[in-house]
């Protein structure tokens, strides 16, 4: 099953044959490592944060053949998934701030249906994953339905286990739409305060923190970009200008990633430029 699933995956994702070298030295160790972590006990959430771009559903697709592998069935919950739909964030920015118009941050996820869908998960149980449209920009009426048991969750995010920032950092503008949009802090005042309740909840559930980290923002800038051309044609398909200002609602936040988040995670994955791993360590030491 081995080599056959890999290649077959690898051809599915239209990643190039020398990618299978990928596959040996890094994801396949990471596997490993996540397989030494199980206890046989319930099911152990992986938490994989990455900023846009970095390839988290990619590792997620490989993770869950390698660890199959091993005997052990793993399943896959985007952070993405969870988004409200476009209706509700309509209803959000019209009662909190209109900068809740647009997914990504927190505050723009359905919380409360992720807790169910990994409570029911993590105690073995049947489970219905929610699934989101990127193109249409709304949740889509199919799911993913999944018979339970599972030994492994794989929890996949952009902010996954992110920490809310001091409130002194928040009260200068960082880009120019928070600037023109947000001028008196209370989108990212709102964003941070959900940080520290409910997606402090959520993310507690996690047992292991994983994060996929690239250079810098200019290196998400251009990993989403490129994700954006696989969407292909679409009414949310964005061009330049539009993704620009897209992310400039992920900034701050992913900055502030950035600087503190690499120090807590219990599996460091450095990503380079070309969106390929260039080193794994586990709290200083390399895999």
């Amino acid at each position: 099953m081995s080599s056959e699933s890999i290649g077959a995956l690898i051809e599915a994702e239209r990643l190039p044959d020398d990618y299978a070298e990928v596959v040996e030295q890094y994801w396949r160790p990471l596997a490993e490592e996540i397989a030494r972590r199980k206890d046989g006990k319930r099911p152990l959430l992986v938490g994989i944060n990455g900023a846009q771009g970095s390839g988290k559903s990619t590792v997620c697709r490989f993770l869950e053949v390698l660890l199959g592998e091993r005997g052990l069935v793993a399943v896959t919950l985007s952070l993405d998934d969870l988004y409200l739909t476009r209706a509700e964030r309509r209803a959000l920015a019209a009662s909190v701030h209109p900068l809740f118009a647009t997914r990504g941050v927190p505050g723009t996820h359905d919380v409360p249906l992720g807790m169910a869908v990994l409570d029911r998960l993590l105690a073995g149980e049947p489970a219905d994953l929610p699934r989101f449209d990127k193109a249409a920009d709304d949740r889509d009426s199919a799911s993913r339905h999944v018979p339970g048991p599972v030994d492994v969750v794989l929890f996949e995010g952009w902010c996954i286990g992110a920490a809310p920032q001091p409130s002194y950092a928040l009260g200068e503008p960082l880009n120019g739409l928070e600037r023109d949009e947000d001028p008196d802090g209370t989108w990212r005042r709102e964003v941070n305060r959900r940080l520290a309740t409910d997606y402090a909840e959520l993310f507690a559930r996690i047992d292991l923190l994983i994060m996929l980290e690239v250079r810098d923002f200019e290196a998400v800038r251009a990993n989403r970009r490129l994700q954006e051309e696989k969407l292909g044609a679409g009414p949310a398909v964005m061009d330049q200008a539009a993704l620009d200002r897209f992310l400039a609602h992920y900034q701050r936040l992913t900055e502030h990633m950035f600087a503190e988040l690499p120090a807590r995670a219990d599996i460091l994955v450095e990503i380079g430029r070309d969106q390929r791993p260039l080193r794994l360590s586990t709290r200083g030491q390399t895999l």
